[in-house]
């Protein structure tokens, strides 16, 4: 698996926008949305300042492998935001040809003040740029996390 992040930030004429560009390469489908988790935990706070203590279980479905990305980080922050819920460790399976299908068990806790060590208020994930393709020795993906 090869993540790489690229903080970006650039102020408008009355707009600040910033966020990080994220690009991940996995040898399966299922390991890129490992590490797309892994990346979003990463980008919200310092993963090893969360402790393990809630482990849950989710599925969603999509039209396409690129949709359903989507939704798995959007769902992840949504869980963040309405629950206080960091997940640092997440074990994924996709499955189907369209829809397509992800069952995954995520670890992980809240977000404690004075002892989680908070890094970036992700708000979302923007659909451009956005991709998610198979390449040479499994899949690629590209996003952005809207800070």
């Amino acid at each position: 698996m090869k993540v790489h992040h690229r903080d970006a930030g650039h102020e408008g004429h009355k707009t600040a926008l910033a966020g990080c560009s994220t690009d991940l390469s996995a040898p399966s489908l299922a390991g890129v949305f490992e590490a797309a988790a892994r990346a979003l935990a990463e980008a919200t706070v310092d993963p090893a300042t969360v402790p393990e203590s809630i482990a849950q279980h989710i599925v969603l479905v999509a039209p396409t492998p690129g949709h359903l990305l989507f939704d798995w980080l959007s769902e992840l922050i949504y869980l963040r935001d309405r629950d206080g819920e960091v997940y640092v460790r997440t074990s994924v399976q996709v499955t189907g040809a369209g829809p397509y299908r992800l069952a995954a068990r995520l670890h992980g806790g809240r977000i404690v003040p004075g002892r989680t060590v908070q890094r970036a208020d992700v708000r979302g994930v923007a659909v451009h740029p956005f991709t998610l393709e198979p390449g040479d020795g499994g899949w690629h993906a590209r996003f952005f996390l809207d800070f």
